[in-house]
């Protein structure tokens, strides 16, 4: 799907059913500054009908082949369309026009308006379809942000997790630190101790060896 192409196609759409309704009404305008104003009008915006139609042409042509032929399709439909709006325009718009018109009888009169109609009502079709389109690409472009911000969400959920794991972790590696403090504190206490306990035996050895000392020699 090319938003570019249908932004274009909704604008050639648009300005086709406008051109049909000009060349409709022209033909019964009688005044001829108004009817020269008019057809000025028609043939600028048969121009601009001709510029959309080369952009649909080089947008449709950039993309890939699985969807370039759709477009390729509605393209040659829209050219179809101008031609005979072209036609349509320079059978008003020629010095002629009048007396031919009056000599193809009311029967080509009829005919004409038919063809008209039927192009404006091809015109309206393709209008609402490309509005169709837009809007189920509108509607697509917000499921996608509701699907974004839902994925958003969860991962700032997932943050938030991880950060509370981190703290926990934090403050376990706070409690190690403080029980390897107090590990080592004990152990030097006890290695202390140990040698006071050391000292007191080797005191009470001597004592003894002295006492026995003693009274063996004033024995």
């Amino acid at each position: 799907m090319s938003e570019v192409f249908e932004g274009y196609e909704r604008q050639y759409c648009e300005l086709s059913a406008n051109l049909s309704r000009k060349c409709n009404s022209a033909s019964a305008i009688t005044d001829s500054e108004q009817k020269r104003q008019k057809f000025s009008d028609i043939n600028s915006g048969i121009d601009e009908a001709d510029v959309l139609i080369r952009k649909m042409d080089l947008e449709a042509r950039s993309l890939q082949p699985g969807v370039k032929a759709s477009f390729l399709a509605k393209l040659r439909e829209y050219k179809a369309d101008l031609n005979k709006l072209k036609k349509e325009f320079n059978r008003i718009s020629s010095p002629n026009a009048h007396d031919e018109l009056l000599e193809s009888g009311i029967a080509d009169i009829h005919s004409v308006s038919a063809e008209q109609r039927d192009r404006l009502s091809m015109s309206v079709e393709r209008l609402n379809q490309s509005s169709e389109r837009i809007k189920e690409s509108r509607r697509t472009v917000l499921e996608t942000e509701e699907l974004g911000i839902s994925i958003l969400e969860d991962l700032h959920q997932q943050r938030q997790t991880l950060l509370h794991a981190h703290n926990k972790l934090y403050d376990v590696d706070s409690a190690i630190d403080k029980s390897k403090k107090v590990l080592t504190t004990m152990s030097r206490r006890i290695t202390k101790n140990k040698w006071i306990v050391i000292s007191i035996i080797v005191a009470l050895v001597l004592a003894i060896i002295l006492i026995l000392y003693y009274k063996i020699s004033h024995g």
